[in-house]
């Protein structure tokens, strides 16, 4: 199925996405959809003959529970509502299981990777037949960036990517940016992961924006698409035509003109017949970089490549043919099905996982002690990542409270998760996150304390305030303000 080039719909560029010219499909975040009527923009879309891809991120089908049915069947509906052509997920846990007679599990409120064990690929691949076969259109999973890598790996990204399709027959969304964050943050290699990698498989290709700071690199999708990350969709395009090439942007949202030139970057790339001298172009072609919210890497890109580059040019691959593989491209290297280990038994599979998963969780969300063979520092990073994401998210289903607390908001947020696991849900956070400031004397200005006191009573009493209270309450604050 041929996709083409496409954008990440998100509310806050709707008006930009429609007025984009050369756009074949698009892609929206399914949780964000309701499951009984869409937007007004993406109906236009359609009527266009737009394709609308679902893109879920909380089923968490790298954990160790199994698939939760309501989830399931959430995204099912939202897949009916659109007529989707697929349904994508990723790689990756969100929570941990809770034990039958201890703790609950945690929320990670964020995509965490998923140990390449054959423990984990046993459970991953018995929770993708479930969601299978409860999904009214093909499913495919997305590779995902981390900041910390399980100890004891039994397998390779492109091994253990090669093993799901082989036993499920799941298709793939690759994301090329994902690939440079593991290999800026972990030394995985992009090139030994795309070697391995069924090509047949995959659906279509991520692209996406971030930024290094103190040597690790932020997954951010809030920056522009850097050079490096063009190259590793070089490398892959130099083995397979994908059938889908979309960008996603979900934060920080430049003008229309800087989408479009991003797009025309990846299109460059994508349609060249010589992709290696595309990404020179095509980078050469993206706004000045004080145009950007961050620079794009211009001045890596040179005439000659330094000999330096972690990702050499591959070899010029003449257009594709119809089947999708390069004629003229090295052949890959044979997919080899990787042999089990005898002792490398399936039983028991989802209780170890459980218990590595928790473990991990609890140091990243909970202040619990580091999971042996984790890097500390490592740890502290993601956990700080964890924490900000969680802001981010709490700042957009509670507009109000960034806008009472103002520049205290983010410092005051990220002190109360510190060591605090998010309680269940975001909207959930933000009412804790509330009843924790005014319960600590919070916030020292009284106009914001009253108003902070009463947006938390208007949304945790068992009745919503009467209209004239709701009023009185505008009129208060508004006098507050001036």
């Amino acid at each position: 199925m041929k996709l083409g080039i496409g954008i990440g719909w998100r509310p806050e560029i709707a008006a930009e996405v429609e007025a984009l010219s050369g756009i074949d499909w698009v892609e929206a975040v399914a949780e964000n959809l309701c499951a009984d009527h869409l937007p007004d923009s993406l109906v236009r879309l359609r009527q266009r003959g737009v394709r609308v891809v679902p893109h879920g991120v909380a089923l968490g089908l790298g954990g160790a529970g199994r698939p939760d049915r309501s989830r399931l069947a959430a995204l099912a509906a939202r897949a009916e509502l659109l007529g989707a052509p697929l349904v994508t997920e990723h790689i990756a846990f969100v929570r941990s299981r809770g034990a039958a007679a201890g703790p609950p599990g945690l929320e990670a409120g964020h995509l965490l990777p998923v140990p390449r064990t054959w423990d984990a690929l046993d459970v991953l691949c018995e929770n993708v037949r479930v969601a299978q076969d409860s999904l009214p259109a093909p499913l495919a999973l997305e590779n995902i960036a981390a900041l910390v890598s399980w100890p004891d790996e039994e397998l390779s990204e492109g091994q253990f990517l090669a093993e799901l399709v082989e036993r499920t027959g799941v298709r793939l969304l690759i994301d090329v940016a994902n690939l440079h964050t593991n290999h800026v943050n972990l030394g995985q290699d992009p090139a030994k992961a795309l070697d391995m990698l069924p090509v047949e498989a995959i659906a279509y290709v991520h692209v996406a924006g971030g930024v290094e700071k103190d040597g690790v690199w932020h997954d951010t999708h809030a920056h522009p698409v850097t050079a490096p990350v063009l190259d590793v969709l070089t490398r892959l395009r130099s083995r397979v035509d994908p059938p889908g090439v979309l960008l996603e942007r979900d934060d920080a949202f430049p003008p229309a003109a800087e989408l479009a030139a991003e797009l025309d970057a990846i299109r460059a790339v994508v349609r060249a017949p010589h992709p290696p001298a595309a990404v020179r172009r095509a980078v050469d072609a993206l706004p000045e970089a004080g145009t950007l919210p961050v620079p794009v890497a211009r001045a890596a890109v040179p005439g000659a490549r330094p000999a330096a580059d972690p990702y050499p040019a591959a070899a010029p691959a003449a257009r594709p043919a119809a089947t999708g593989q390069a004629p003229d491209t090295p052949a890959r290297v044979p997919r080899r099905r990787t042999a089990r280990p005898e002792d490398a038994r399936p039983e028991g599979a989802r209780e170890r996982l459980a218990v590595a998963q928790g473990g991990l969780l609890a140091a990243l969300v909970a202040g619990g002690p580091a999971p042996e063979g984790f890097d500390p520092w490592r740890l502290r990073v993601q956990s700080r990542a964890l924490a900000a994401k969680r802001a981010d998210v709490v700042a957009r289903v509670a507009p109000e409270l960034p806008d009472i607390l103002g520049d205290g908001y983010r410092a005051a947020f990220l002190a109360y998760a510190d060591g605090r696991p998010m309680p269940g849900g975001h909207r959930r956070d933000a009412l804790d996150f509330a009843a924790h400031l005014l319960a600590t004397g919070g916030p020292a200005n009284p106009g914001a304390r009253r108003r902070l006191a009463h947006w938390w009573r208007d949304r945790a009493a068992a009745r919503p305030p009467r209209r004239a209270t709701r009023l009185v309450r505008a009129a208060r604050a508004l006098l507050v303000r001036t």
